[in-house]
């Protein structure tokens, strides 16, 4: 019992003080790293010579005790020695295993899109990462352009969120990048899987990408694969076996989405149709977890950038920062500068040096699966 009570008051400690870690600080804003994509060609083995091995080699000590603090608190909840709270309207969390964009976003507003039709009144509880006092957070501002008349509620206290919601009159919960907030508790997991990245380099941060051991699949009710267009069939198959592995069964349901394009924001709020972009020589401009992806998209519809320009995840636009993407859009003679939708609610509303500012909209379209997505879904209404 001493025992059981000493672990208790450790892993009770460690969750409730979690972020302020000396490894909390480290992350796709970590100020030695200059950008999502430098983060990646690190810790993937691309970036060599004695500088980027000794990184390594300091990003592996720091994994150790890191992976230690997930597994403890995991074992604290799949033990019942920590406890989640449960609200009082069901919860649909929508996360990941890796850091960096997997397609959270586009996911949460198909869900939401699907509640609505069905009845229901949902809600988006998020924690509000990064967002000033009375802001919204990236995410935030871009799911109120995809989804203006969904109460989106944010607080690191996500109980807080939730009751918030339920009281405004909200029957359903859609709690965003909620896969490793285990204090809430939720009536179904979805985890998403980005097909072009999908194991986080099997190593976890910040030696890799992962948050966690792939273990944790095993707490998901079901797997959905992101932006598959963008790898092959072979790739695909691969991937669903390796989580399958992991999962230790074949019993979970297996999802299948495709990011699809479906027009341009401008930054005054007007759209325009893909084809605006036809022959033009474009500059492609992010701050987001994966913005090779996002390049890739735009030459999978035809609109391939001549170059690409792209800051730390979440990062926030400064003056300086505009004249940077000013001189990088003259220097490459760009027509249009394309970013994401993410971005653009945090850029000035004005263009950069006559060149036009848009967002390449991403719905979310399900290929193979959508039968079991509902299936779960509909338990919920």
């Amino acid at each position: 019992m001493e025992h059981v009570d000493v672990t208790r008051i450790t892993l009770l400690l460690y969750d409730s003080q979690l972020k302020k870690t000396p490894y909390s600080g480290i992350g796709p804003n970590f100020k030695m790293l200059p950008d999502a994509e430098s983060f990646r060609r690190l810790v993937d083995g691309r970036a060599t010579g004695l500088v980027a091995t000794l990184g390594r080699t300091g990003l592996s000590a720091i994994e150790i005790p890191y992976e230690a603090l997930v597994r403890l608190r995991n074992y604290g909840y799949d033990n019942s020695i920590l406890t989640a709270k449960k609200a009082s309207a069901p919860v649909i969390s929508v996360g990941n295993l890796t850091l960096g964009g997997t397609g959270k976003t586009p996911l949460v507003a198909w869900l939401a899109h699907w509640f609505a039709r069905h009845n229901k009144k949902p809600a988006i509880i998020s924690r509000g990462y990064k967002a000033k006092s009375g802001q919204l957070s990236d995410e935030a501002a871009e799911l109120k352009i995809l989804l203006p008349t969904v109460l989106h509620v944010a607080n690191k206290r996500r109980i807080i969120a939730a009751k918030d919601a339920v009281a405004k009159g909200s029957d359903v919960l859609l709690l965003d990048d909620g896969f490793q907030h285990r204090q809430l508790g939720r009536d179904l997991n979805l985890v998403a899987i980005d097909a072009t990245d999908p194991f986080g380099c099997n190593r976890l941060f910040p030696r890799g990408l992962l948050r966690e051991p792939l273990k944790g699949l095993q707490r998901a009710d079901a797997l959905i694969l992101t932006r598959t267009d963008q790898v092959s069939i072979k790739i695909r198959d691969e991937i669903k076996e390796q989580c399958f592995q992991f999962v230790g069964s074949h019993d979970k349901p297996w999802i299948e989405t495709e990011h699809r394009p479906s027009n341009l924001r401008l930054i005054d709020g007007t759209t325009q149709p893909l084809e605006t972009l036809q022959d033009k020589r474009i500059l492609s401009l992010s701050a987001i977890g994966n913005p090779a992806a996002f390049n890739k998209t735009l030459a999978t519809i035809g609109h391939e950038p001549v170059a690409s320009l792209t800051f730390p995840d979440h990062h926030t636009y400064t003056t300086d920062d505009i004249h940077r993407i000013s001189e990088k859009a003259e220097s490459v003679e760009a027509e249009f500068i394309v970013t994401t939708l993410k971005d653009l609610v945090k850029l000035p509303p004005a263009s950069v040096h006559n060149r036009p500012i848009c967002a390449l909209e991403i719905s979310i379209q399900i290929q193979s699966g959508l039968q079991d997505l509902e299936y779960l879904l509909k338990k919920l209404l």
